[in-house]
């Protein structure tokens, strides 16, 4: 196991029953709308089989689940996570797999679309994770990216590196009990967005249509890239 591997396993594990509090209190309670608006953009439908990448304790699979989705699979490197889940949402029950993005143990064509929120910055290699996507997403299937980023306006940028970097870690640690990990996520933020373009990677990895989007003053994004 690579030390990357390792660090982010650790830290998951040891924050995930905080997890869920955490997430919306330090989001204001927008982590709900971006996961929703993605997925309505997503175009999923009863007749989607959705594969839940880095699922954490399911939130992305419940929201589909709203929309209709019967067939959800959620995969995370995290137990902890997975243990969650499985309490949270019984009707996924045998379906919930321990791994890493760049390793998926699905057949080839297997599923439709693939989602992953907030969890491209902690793959170990980004372009294996998509290059895994691509081969086990049916044709025409889509893999939809949540991510932060870092927005371009100045004025809203700055509030939000001081937020990120002064106010979520101290509140994060706080509640966790684990400040390096809430340390670790503007600090991964940053580096992700000055170093990886998704649309490129996405693209060598041989997808044909890719479409972004911005939300909230470009704080998050959302690239749908279909097969």
């Amino acid at each position: 196991m690579s030390e990357k591997k390792r660090q982010v396993k650790l830290m998951f594990d040891n924050i995930a029953g905080r997890y869920d509090f955490l997430n919306h209190f330090l989001s204001f309670g927008l982590d709900f709308y971006w996961r929703k608006k993605a997925l309505k953009l997503t175009e999923l439908n009863s007749h989607s089989i959705l594969l839940d990448v880095a699922c954490g304790t399911g939130d992305v699979a419940i929201q589909a689940r709203r929309m209709g989705v019967q067939r959800i699979y959620g995969a995370d490197f995290s137990h902890n996570m997975l243990k969650l889940f499985d309490k949270k949402s019984k009707w996924v029950d045998g379906k919930l797999v321990q791994m890493v993005a760049e390793k998926i143990p699905f057949k080839n064509d297997s599923v439709t679309n693939i989602t992953v929120a907030f969890g491209v910055r902690n793959f170990y290699d980004i372009q294996e994770g998509f290059n895994s996507f691509y081969r086990i997403l049916k044709p025409n299937g889509k893999a939809t990216v949540i991510e932060f980023r870092m927005p371009s306006n100045k004025i809203i940028k700055s509030i939000y590196k001081f937020y990120f970097k002064n106010i979520l870690p101290v509140l994060g640690g706080i509640i966790s009990g684990d400040k390096a990990a809430y340390t670790y996520l503007p600090d991964s933020v940053q580096e992700f967005d000055a170093k990886v373009n998704l649309e490129k990677l996405l693209t060598n990895s041989g997808f044909k249509e890719i479409k972004k989007y911005n939300f909230t003053f470009q704080t998050v994004q959302v690239v749908i890239a279909t097969k």
